[in-house]
Order: C-alpha cells, then sequence, then structure tokens
C-alpha cells in the first residue's frame, strides 16, 4: 500500500493534470469558436434611415446565433484603412452619400475587396459614393428613387443560391423599393427581382425603360465576393426569419463559406 504522504503527492499531480488537459481542451473551443469579423459601417452623409440602430443590434444578434460571423459597427468612417481593416473578413455598408473616404481610404477598401475578401451591401450602400465610379463598378448600380413602399410581390431568380433557396419561388413583403441605375442584370447575378404585376408602373418616378427591377444579387470585384440586397428600409424587414436568412446566408456565401 502506498504511504499517506505518496498518495497525497500522486493525487495532486492526478488534478493538476487533470486541470491543464481540461484548460487545453477549453482553449481548443475557443479557437474553433472564433468567428470572421465584419465592419459594419453605418455612416449617412445623405438620408439617416431610422432603423440603423435596430439594424445593428440584429446583425450583432444573428451573426452570434449563427455562429457566422462577429459584427462590429461604427458611424467611423476614418476605420476603413489598411492597417485597421488587417483584423477583418468583410465589409457590410448600410450608407448613404459621398463618405468622407480619402484616396487613400478608397485604395484601401478596394485593395481589401480585390485580395479575396468581403463586401455585402443592405439597402442604401446603392445609394453610396455616386462621384466613385469603381464603387458603382464593384457594388454594382445605383440607387434610383423607390417608386414603391408597400406590400409588394418577389420573385427568386436562383433558387439553388444559399441567400434565396430557403425562400418560396414568390413571396409577398412590405418593404421600401429601389431601382436602379447605371445596373444590367448582365454584370452581376440576381437573386431576387420585382413581380412587376404587384406593382404600378406607370407612375412618374418609374425610369427604367425595361421595366426590370432587380431586389438583391450578387457580384465579384478580384478575388472578393460582393453580396446585395436592396431589402432592409423597415423594422419589420429586419425582424422577419426570412429576411435575416437571407442575409446571413448571403453574408456567409460572400465569406466564402457557402458555394
Amino acid at each position: 500500500m502506498c504511504r499517506p504522504r505518496v498518495m497525497k503527492v500522486l493525487l495532486a499531480l492526478f488534478f493538476c493534470t487533470l486541470s491543464i488537459s481540461m484548460l487545453s481542451s477549453g482553449a481548443l473551443a475557443q479557437k474553433k469558436q472564433v468567428r470572421p469579423r465584419l465592419l459594419y459601417l453605418t455612416h449617412s452623409a445623405g438620408f439617416k434611415h431610422d432603423v440603423l440602430p435596430f439594424s445593428e443590434g440584429i446583425l450583432q444578434r444573428l451573426g452570434e446565433q449563427s455562429g457566422a460571423f462577429e459584427s462590429i459597427a461604427t458611424l467611423d468612417c476614418s476605420l476603413i484603412n489598411a492597417d485597421h481593416l488587417k483584423d477583418f473578413k468583410g465589409l457590410v455598408f448600410y450608407t448613404t452619400g459621398e463618405l468622407p473616404f480619402s484616396e487613400e481610404q478608397k485604395q484601401a477598401f478596394l485593395d481589401f475587396i480585390k485580395s479575396g475578401k468581403s463586401f455585402i451591401g443592405i439597402h442604401s450602400a446603392t445609394d453610396t459614393f455616386y462621384q466613385w465610379p469603381e464603387y458603382g463598378k464593384l457594388i454594382g448600380g445605383y440607387f434610383d428613387l423607390h417608386p414603391w413602399h408597400q406590400d409588394v410581390v418577389i420573385k427568386v431568380e436562383d433558387a439553388a443560391h444559399p441567400a434565396v433557396k430557403h425562400l418560396a419561388p414568390s413571396f409577398k413583403i412590405k418593404d421600401e423599393i429601389y431601382q436602379f441605375k447605371d445596373f444590367s442584370k448582365d454584370q452581376v447575378h440576381v437573386l431576387l427581382s420585382l413581380e412587376n404585376s404587384s406593382v404600378d408602373l406607370n407612375k412618374p418616378s418609374v425610369h427604367r425603360a425595361d421595366k426590370y427591377f432587380a431586389n438583391a444579387w450578387t457580384n465579384t470585384y478580384g478575388k472578393g465576393r460582393v453580396f446585395y440586397t436592396a431589402l432592409g428600409h423597415r423594422e419589420e424587414v429586419w425582424s422577419d426569419p426570412r429576411f435575416q436568412k437571407h442575409l446571413v446566408n448571403g453574408i456567409r456565401w460572400a465569406l466564402g463559406e457557402l458555394k
């Protein structure tokens, strides 16, 4: 039989080993739980949407619940610089107007996406940087009024894409609906579009001669992936599980997690 002192030493070694094992397991688990970080810019240099603070909380919660990303919201445009962006895998814009970016910041933004990072534009991200053509090329088009703010029917154009495959082939939703200029469906991959029979096309604010109104699409820029959705003006839309899954899976696609 072991002497009492020897027994104490053995027990101490056992618990020490157990503690180290538990700490190591915890460290590994914590490492596995590290999520890609997204910088969510909500700076308004034009019209300021009332939904912005609400959207910040929803996007943060969606990232936590899905485990797919970590969203850090900011109004500070100065954070868009090469040094700060090293800590992020993607950018999310819900912005308006000519944002106060220096030429150096603009280049850092473009280089960031070109290198293989992600860009996600929500609603008025297309109402941004009209005087910077390269941004329009990246996002795919510019806001050109919103003829409708009502219940509309939206059609799914690519039912296989993860950002929309959970949706019905067509579905009704109430939101502010954009039309776009400097936009061609041949230059992007359209995911959602407006069912024209659900709206009045004779409104004076309807400008598109082809009467084609895309609502969400994807694009590429260098090695980067771009996802844009025009939905998201209303709090009710941000609270809608259909929109939430649309946004989360669009982000996951842009991050390269979903094919």
